[in-house]
Parts: C-alpha cells; sequence; structure tokens
C-alpha cells in the first residue's frame, strides 16, 4: 500500500531543513540520511515500497543539498552537517529513531549516533563508508586532494557536471536501463543552483575529517550493540565490498547482502531485493 508523502521544512539555527515524511505519526522512527550529489528524493521509491510498513519515515535534505536553504556564511563541513541533523532531530521530538545511511549520510549520521548513542535502536548501511579498507584506490586518491594542489578544484568541481554526475550513477551497474534519468537531471539542477558547487566543494576538500572518526563509530558499534543491516552495490567506485564485509568485525552479528550488478546508488536498479530486507529488520527491532 502506498503511503502518502509530505514535504515539510523545519527551522535549526538558520537553516531551512526541507525534509519528506510518510507513515503513522506515532510510528517508530526511521531517519534516511542521502548521499552526495543527491537529496531526499533518492528515498522517493522505497518510502513508496515501504508503504506497508508501519514506520514513520522522515528523509531530510542536508545543507547544501536539495530544496534546503542556508544563511549566508553557513560553513559546510561534516561537523556542522551533524549539528543541523542534531537540531533537526531535537525539533522533530525524535528521541528514539532507527538511522539509515548512505554515503554523505553515513559520516552525518554516525556522527550523531557517537553524539546520542542512546537514541539509535537499529542502522542501515547502504553504501556508506567506516572503515579504511572500504575505500577503492580511486576515493583514497580523491580524499588526498588538498585545495593547494595544483588542478584539485577543477577535478573536484568535475563532479557537479552532468559527466561527472552519470559517473556516479553508472559505474559499475550491469543493467544501466534500470536508472531513471531523471534522477541525475534533478541532481544536476540542484547541485549547480548559486553557491551549491562552493558548498559541495567544502565538504568534498573536508570529506578526509571523516577518516580520523572511523574508530569512534566502530566503538560505538562493539559498545551500542544496536541491530546492523548493510546492503551494498558491488560496483560502487568509491566504496568496495570490503567496506561492507568490515561491519562484521564491530557488529558480528549484522546481516550483510552485496549485491552483483549494482552501483554506488543500489537502490536505483536494486529496489525489489533490498526493499523487504529493510522491512524484515524494521520488524525486529525494538
Amino acid at each position: 500500500m502506498l503511503q502518502h508523502v509530505s514535504h515539510r521544512t523545519t527551522e535549526v539555527d538558520g537553516v531551512r531543513v526541507a525534509y519528506r515524511e510518510s507513515g503513522p505519526a506515532d510510528g517508530p522512527v526511521l531517519l534516511l540520511l542521502h548521499g552526495f550529489p543527491t537529496s531526499s528524493h533518492q528515498f522517493a521509491r522505497l518510502m513508496d515500497a515501504l508503504g506497508d510498513v508501519p514506520y514513520r519515515l522522515i528523509a531530510p535534505d542536508h545543507p547544501g543539498f536539495g530544496r534546503t536553504e542556508v544563511p549566508d556564511g553557513f560553513t559546510h563541513t561534516f561537523d556542522r552537517l551533524a549539528d543541523v541533523l542534531e537540531g533537526f532531530t531535537d525539533a522533530l521530538g525524535l528521541d528514539r529513531y532507527a538511522l539509515y545511511v548512505f554515503d554523505f549520510g553515513a559520516p552525518v549520521g554516525l556522527r550523531l549516533a557517537a553524539r546520542r548513542p542512546e537514541r539509535v535502536t537499529g542502522l542501515i548501511v547502504q553504501n556508506g563508508n567506516a572503515y579504511e579498507e572500504g575505500l577503492s584506490d580511486a576515493a583514497r586518491a580523491f580524499i588526498a586532494l588538498r585545495r593547494a594542489d595544483p588542478g584539485a578544484q577543477e577535478q573536484v568541481r568535475g563532479l557537479f557536471t552532468a559527466d561527472g554526475i552519470r559517473f556516479q550513477y553508472e559505474t559499475g551497474v550491469a543493467e544501466p536501463a534500470l536508472l531513471n534519468p531523471d534522477n541525475q537531471t534533478l541532481d544536476l539542477h540542484y547541485v549547480n543552483l548559486p553557491g551549491r558547487n562552493d558548498a559541495q566543494a567544502d565538504l568534498a576538500f573536508d570529506y578526509a575529517s571523516n577518516l580520523a572518526h572511523y574508530p569512534a563509530w566502530q566503538a560505538w558499534l562493539r559498545s551500542s550493540r544496536v541491530p546492523v543491516l548493510v546492503v551494498w552495490g558491488a560496483g560502487d567506485p568509491f566504496f568496495t565490498p570490503a567496506g561492507a564485509k568490515a561491519y562484521l568485525r564491530d557488529a558480528p552479528e549484522a546481516e550483510v547482502h552485496v549485491f552483483e550488478g549494482a552501483g554506488h546508488f543500489a537502490l536505483e536498479t536494486h529496489l525489489p531485493a533490498i526493499t523487504p530486507l529493510i522491512a524484515d529488520f524494521l520488524a525486529k527491532l525494538p
């Protein structure tokens, strides 16, 4: 059964956070955190597919993405994105929730989990890295870029072009015809709004800061013992399947599923296989 999806906004420290919401208002919460270069729209099909699951699904747009608006002078770092997300959960009164983290959403959501561990009931990871072995050679080279390096700005900003976005969607995908090209068009629109290229470049150059947090996130997984579901596109050019399997080191009871023929955006091509895994996982949570 399809759920009606509401499009709302709430203000957090001057940031006008846009978000999608569906499901019963009094249901347990699944907080869905998107990645680069997309926004909460990447979860639209999943939210429809989970229509029979009695969860309140909430998917915000991070600052610098989608329909979220930031004030002049906002600093785009992963720490600041986590600050806004923490304020967002407070503003909506979300004192307990499961997390779904993908790509950039992983370092944002895992920061929040480390800060407020008592709130997290479960963790779903989809191509969201928290282990050094999960970084491909291309990802390591990208993370090593510094603003002052010759050609670094051009290389980073190349990801914001139509070709750069297409590369992220299509690499490693066995059946590109399953990809909806409208999603790439929408991503290109949002990422090229005024000020967005600069915001995305700031986040790209800040990505290296996430690696220093890996030990703390891994320690949280060990100490919290929250249930973990990992679903992963094997053809991801940035985050390798080794990163998916690494979660078993700190969460040995985690469910790990690696999908051959799927790329970075595994939901785009493997939604029918991934949805029941998520539904079953949520049904088991306290």
